[in-house]
């Protein structure tokens, strides 16, 4: 059951991929006056950025769970080479 919704999940966040250029109302004025006056490279930086804003915490958790995992690999390993 688990693994149905984890494929449901990563099929419907893929299919919805496009409307994670979310802005807050404040920087969506901004870079809209932006374009407007003909300058569109500052809208790009600033949906670049919120990507790598909304990254980071992913890859922090990715790091610490590989790290949990080859830490209690290494304990197990250690707990069975040490009994026999």
């Amino acid at each position: 059951m688990a693994r149905r919704v984890l494929i449901l999940s990563l099929v419907f966040l893929t299919v919805h991929a496009g409307d994670i250029f979310a802005q807050c109302a404040m920087c969506r004025t901004q870079l809209e006056n932006n374009v407007s006056n003909g300058n569109p490279g500052i809208a790009a930086g600033i949906n670049t950025g919120i990507l790598y804003l909304l990254s980071m915490p992913y890859l922090a958790a990715i790091v610490i769970g590989y790290l949990w995992i080859k830490s209690s690999r290494n304990a197990r390993k250690n707990v069975s080479g040490g009994a026999a």
